[in-house]
């Protein structure tokens, strides 16, 4: 039994009268302390499949299990208490309100929670913004505007905000899509570090290079899982070039 655990997930949008499924019967499984990619080609479903299992969007038919949770039987109070408490949120646009300050973004999940709601679970999520951003390397623009930092620190930030309520696992769409190449690499070599604490992160991503780093590859086309492609455990001391090649003759084998 697995962190997060699909069973045959259906989502069908209808636009202009006409249906249209975007997954199909889609089933998975998401290991405690797995980091786990989500690739396919534009339109295939990614990012919706992302925000379904994650409960940010409405499932149409099957199951989404979350740790003993069936997020489809849950109402929409009950589900944004859980992806509040329980789950950390990484985007490629990186969302944070331009009248406070990064220190104060990171904080505001941890103020919106059951522990923010008294003074002794105030001071211990303060300390521990402190402390995931001396980890990520970012302490010295706590007290900046989000306009006056880097995009690269920027999304540090948010990976910062998506830990601060220490969720059970972490949800990135295309968390480097916005990024250049050095704070690409950055930012991944963070979520690695982040998934070596035993924090499941299950990212969607078009770029090799990020997949690369993840234990496990899975290939979704026409709104259903095709294949998988198990890469192991990244370890600094490994070639990632040669895990590169490796997941590159397994994406052109598939027509990517």
């Amino acid at each position: 039994m697995g962190v997060l655990n699909v069973t045959n997930l259906c989502k069908t949008y209808i636009v202009n009268k006409r249906q249209n499924n975007v997954l199909r019967n889609v089933n998975l499984t998401i290991e405690e302390g797995e980091m786990a990619a989500i690739m396919g080609p534009s339109g295939s479903g990614k990012t919706t499949l992302l925000y379904t299992v994650s409960g940010m969007d409405e499932a149409t038919a099957g199951k989404v299990d979350f740790f003993g949770s069936e997020l489809t039987s849950l109402n929409a109070r009950q589900i944004s208490d859980l992806r509040l408490e329980e789950m950390g949120f990484v985007f490629q646009q990186m969302y944070m309100l331009k009248n406070l300050s990064v220190y104060d973004n990171i904080l505001l999940p941890a103020y919106q929670s059951r522990e923010g709601k008294s003074k002794a679970g105030r001071k211990a999520a303060n300390e521990r913004a402190k402390v995931l951003m001396q980890k990520l390397g970012i302490s010295a623009i706590g007290e900046n505007d989000i306009t006056e930092v880097s995009g690269g620190q920027l999304q540090r930030a948010c990976i910062c905000r998506s830990l601060i309520n220490q969720p059970k696992i972490i949800f990135a769409d295309e968390p480097t899509g916005a990024l250049n190449k050095q704070n690409s690499i950055e930012v991944m070599d963070e979520l690695c570090r982040i998934n070596e604490g035993g924090t499941s992160i299950l990212l969607v991503t078009h770029d090799m290079k990020v997949a690369a780093k993840c234990e496990r590859v899975l290939y979704i086309e026409d709104g259903n899982i095709r294949d998988e492609f198990a890469l192991g455990k990244w370890k600094n001391t490994q070639d990632i070039r040669a895990r590169e090649r490796a997941l590159n003759d397994w994406l052109i084998k598939l027509g990517w």
